[in-house]
Formats: C-alpha cells, structure tokens, sequence
C-alpha cells in the first residue's frame, strides 16, 4: 500500500508544488499568465481526474490523495500568487469535485464491465 501511495503522493508534490513555482520564478510577464491559465484550466483539472479515476483502485487508502492535491494546491497559490485569494478555494472545490467525479465514474465503470 505504501508503494501506491508514495508515487502518486511525490507527483502531487511536484504538480501542485513545483510547477507553479517554476512558472512564477521562470516565466515572466504575459507567457507567465498564459502558462498560469494552462496550469489551472488544463493541468491541474486533468491531474485531479487522473488522480481521482487513480484512486478507485483502492479507495479505502487513496481517497485522501485527492484530499492531499487539493491542500497542496491550495498552499502553493497562496504562497506563490495571493496569500488568502477566495477564488483558489473555488478552483479547489472544483477540482475535488471533478476527482471525485472521476472516482466515482470509474467505480461505476468496473461495476458494469465485471459483471
């Protein structure tokens, strides 16, 4: 359980994390805007899908991953745009809910195929 739960854990990290910190230290002025829109539109939204249908597999261990993402990327907009934004609460709650949407689509899914 431990192995499945240390990778994905480590490229949470690194997409919430990491990435925002390299486009706020390395891309500068209007193509700094533009990457943060593909991070917050494109990446984040497909990683919290990805994520999500991830933890159907075992969904007693991995549900917190969405729970850990979400706190993640909370914490790195506030700390590397705007300390207390009520807009990146939103995008959170918005990406948990497309996780969840996704787990719960797959659960579906595996229900229907394996029968």
């Amino acid at each position: 359980m431990k192995k499945n739960f240390i990778l994905p854990l480590a490229v949470s990290v690194a997409v919430m994390l990491i990435l925002p910190w390299l486009v706020v230290t390395f891309v500068k002025d209007d193509a700094g805007m533009a990457v943060c829109f593909l991070l917050f539109f494109v990446i984040n939204p497909v990683y919290f899908i990805i994520i999500g249908a991830f933890a159907e597999r075992d969904i007693k261990h991995l549900w917190s991953l969405l729970v850990i993402s979400a706190i993640l990327f909370l914490t790195s907009t506030w700390i590397f745009f705007d300390i207390g934004e009520i807009a990146f609460i939103l995008y959170m709650v918005i990406y948990l809910v497309l996780g969840i949407a996704s787990m719960l689509i797959s659960i579906f899914i595996r229900k229907k195929t394996h029968r």
